[in-house]
C-alpha cells in the first residue's frame, strides 16, 4: 500500500505530487464533437502534412515538422548508424500505434467510456538483406511483411467484445492502419 494520499478527480486517482493514474487524461470533449461535426459537414476535406528531413550526419537525420522541435530519426549499430533514436521502420511502428491509440481513445471518449489503460505492443516483420538497395536486390518483398499489434485497453464497465468491435472500427478509420494496408501514390523527385 503506497503511503502517497490520493484524491479522486473526475474517476481517476491522482497522487499529491499531481500525476494522473488509473486512468487517461481526459480529452476535450466538446473539440472532440466539434471535430466530428466539422468532418460530417465537409468529408471530402484533404488536409496535406509537411515534413523536412535534414541529413545530419551518417543516418541521423532531423525532421522539421510544424513548428515543432526536430523528430530524430536513425539507424541502430547493426545498420551503421549512432543509436541516437528509432530508425525508420521502428518510427513508422511508433507512428501506426500513436495513430491507434488516438483513435482508440477519441472513440472511447466519443461512446462515454473511461479509459483505465490502453497500451499497444506492436512488432513488424521486414526483410533487410538489400541494405536499402545496395545488398542482394533480388526479388523479395521490400518494407514489413507482417506487422501485428496487440492492444491493451481497460475500460469501465465495457465488455471485452466492445472492446474488439472498437479495435476493428478504429483500424478500419485510422490514417495510417490504412497507408500500411492499401496502396499508396508516391512520388520521389529531383
Amino acid at each position: 500500500m503506497s503511503t502517497v494520499a490520493n484524491v479522486v478527480l473526475t474517476g481517476c486517482l491522482v497522487p499529491e505530487a499531481g500525476a494522473v493514474t488509473g486512468c487517461l487524461a481526459p480529452i476535450d470533449r466538446a473539440g472532440l464533437e466539434t471535430l466530428i461535426a466539422a468532418g460530417k459537414a465537409n468529408p471530402q476535406v484533404i488536409k496535406t502534412l509537411k515534413c523536412r528531413t535534414v541529413a545530419e550526419g551518417r543516418f541521423r537525420h532531423l525532421n522539421y515538422i510544424r513548428n515543432l522541435a526536430p523528430y530524430i530519426v536513425d539507424e541502430p549499430p547493426g545498420l551503421l548508424g549512432d543509436d541516437t533514436a528509432p530508425n525508420p521502420s521502428e518510427a513508422s511502428l511508433a507512428a501506426l500505434g500513436s495513430c491507434l491509440a488516438v483513435g482508440l481513445h477519441a472513440n472511447a471518449v466519443h461512446r462515454g467510456w473511461t479509459v483505465r489503460k490502453l497500451e499497444l505492443e506492436l512488432e513488424g516483420d521486414l526483410n533487410i538483406t538489400a541494405v536499402w538497395g545496395t545488398g542482394d536486390t533480388s526479388e523479395k518483398p521490400v518494407g514489413f511483411t507482417d506487422v501485428r499489434v496487440k492492444v491493451d485497453m481497460v475500460c469501465d464497465d465495457v465488455a471485452d467484445e466492445e472492446i474488439t468491435a472498437l479495435i476493428n472500427h478504429v483500424k478500419q478509420w485510422s490514417p495510417v492502419a490504412n497507408t500500411y494496408t492499401r496502396p499508396v501514390n508516391l512520388e520521389v523527385t529531383l
